[in-house]
């Protein structure tokens, strides 16, 4: 399968910030987050991490956290 050279930036964009995400670096994250959506601006995921990103910019998780969101709602 042949991938555009926009995907393949999105796709970088969306890796770098889900890297900067598991060291809970949610600002810089949330920024790769949103550099990608302004080239794919219907990408899912990476809107989906920004909330997350925005979330745990207000509400920290804890010192020993895996990298795994917890829903709190339903």
């Amino acid at each position: 399968m042949i991938v555009s050279s926009d995907m393949e930036r999105v796709l970088s964009l969306y890796n770098e910030g889900l890297m900067l995400y598991k060291t809970k670096k949610f600002q810089e994250a949330k920024a790769k987050f949103t550099e990608a959506l302004q080239i794919s601006p219907n990408d899912g995921p990476s809107k989906l991490y920004i909330e997350r990103c925005e979330s745990f910019i207000l509400n920290p998780p804890p010192a020993d956290w895996d990298g795994v969101y917890t829903m709190t709602t339903k």
